[in-house]
């Protein structure tokens, strides 16, 4: 069972990926992230790996794609907010 972050792991775990251009969201318990790309074909095709695996660990974003900009949301809706499954797939939308 998937459990909602607590204060020590949100600073190990968040700390990472707020330098690294993650925001909290605000009134949310939830992370957001803008990714730029070259072109739509560029963008889709980055959405297309990200579905993989998100699918594969059925943890799925919450995103919005205007031509080549992806705006992403995470959290987690099964635990009222953040757990260590955003942060897993953050790390991993990073690494696309």
């Amino acid at each position: 069972m998937t459990e909602k972050l607590s204060d020590t792991a949100r600073k190990t775990v968040l700390e990472p990926l707020l330098e690294s251009g993650w925001e909290m969201v605000e009134g949310r318990d939830a992370i957001a992230k803008t990714y730029q790309f070259k072109d739509f074909t560029e963008a889709f095709a980055w959405m297309t790996r990200a579905a993989l695996w998100a699918e594969k660990w059925n943890h799925h974003p919450e995103w919005f794609n205007v031509y080549k900009t992806v705006q992403v949301t995470l959290s987690t809706q099964d635990v009222g907010g953040l757990s260590s499954l955003d942060a897993k797939l953050a790390r991993k939308l990073d690494s696309l």
